[in-house]
């Protein structure tokens, strides 16, 4: 059992060790996820960085500047809100309600689409169109005013708010789904696994889908920002998370009466947005190079003899 759990283990290993290596190539991808990590360990740990409740209020230090402008306390690094409340611990706190819309949206919406998509391409015929024509459907209305309206149907909320906006990300995943499993069924192991008396509920589960999971991740990547994006964008209107609650969208909303009197309280949550956002880009950008390098097994083994040929002449020409 040992020496077949072992040479899996290695090829596993291998893999992982030249995704790395192609993902590590791009250095801004690199530094998008170190910036990605320490915000989702900022939001887990949010209760214990904060210096203060996010809700906790200091009405004698109302609309106080950051720390290094005048009049700024050490105490309030970036400044206090019209009700006294620490913007740094907003902020903090804030990025725990943002991160977690945008993974239910992506989980949701992917969960959703990749089921779809599956049944889809396999299926086809009647299956087929009538899915694919109901996200065109969707497709075919602006995705944050589908949001809006259905917001608007299920009422304020970030809960209604995270629901409203994965129906409107679902079709990206069918669509990506779809076109993968329609590729993937052409394949030798797929007609292996039909031989071999699998039916359509493992062929599409275990012998497709884990095929398609590549692109699919990396859509799901780049859906995460733009998923952030969208629930700020429905809580600034309001119609997202509701105050007091410190999501990113919501700080900007409560305090744009004062984005002259004290730019502070709108000028932080919006770069945290952000960065949080270019640094989910970035990353998304380096899966999506690192997946899409792919070489046939015969290649690899041709470039790997080359690469110790090349070590073992010294060759400068390699």
């Amino acid at each position: 059992m040992n020496n077949i759990s072992t040479p899996v283990t290695s090829i596993r290993s291998q893999q992982w060790k030249e995704f790395w290596f192609y993902f590590s190539a791009s250095k801004s991808a690199v530094a998008g996820l170190v910036f990605l990590t320490l915000v989702i360990l900022m939001a887990i740990f949010a209760d214990v960085i904060s210096p203060h409740g996010p809700a906790e209020q200091f009405r004698e230090y109302a609309k106080i500047p950051p720390a290094w402008m005048e009049g700024g306390q050490a105490q309030f690094f970036l400044g206090t809100d019209y009700a006294g409340r620490d913007m740094w611990s907003r902020i903090i706190h804030g990025s725990r309600m943002s991160l977690l819309a945008g993974i239910v949206v992506v989980v949701l919406s992917m969960s959703i689409g990749v089921f779809l998509g599956l049944i889809a391409g396999y299926r086809g015929g009647w299956v087929e169109t009538l899915i694919m024509r109901v996200m065109d459907t969707i497709m075919a209305v602006p995705g944050l005013l589908l949001a809006l309206v259905l917001v608007a149907i299920l009422g304020p909320g970030l809960l209604n708010a995270m629901v409203a906006i994965a129906i409107t990300y679902t079709p990206s995943f069918v669509r990506l789904t779809r076109a993968s499993t329609l590729t993937e069924l052409n394949r030798d192991y797929v007609s292996a696994s039909r031989v071999a008396g699998a039916g359509p509920a493992r062929l599409m589960f275990i012998s497709i889908l884990p095929n398609c999971m590549a692109p699919i991740i990396v859509q799901g990547t780049l859906s995460f920002s733009t998923a952030i994006l969208d629930t700020a964008a429905l809580g600034f209107l309001g119609m997202g998370a509701q105050a007091p609650i410190p999501e990113w969208g919501t700080l900007i909303a409560e305090n744009r009466d004062l984005i002259l009197n004290a730019p502070w309280t709108v000028t932080f949550p919006g770069v945290a947005i952000l960065l949080a956002v270019l640094s989910i880009n970035l990353v998304g950008d380096g899966l999506r190079d690192a997946v899409a390098i792919k070489m046939t097994p015969s290649q690899l083994e041709t470039a790997q003899k080359l690469a110790r040929e090349c070590v073992r002449k010294k060759y400068k020409g390699c």
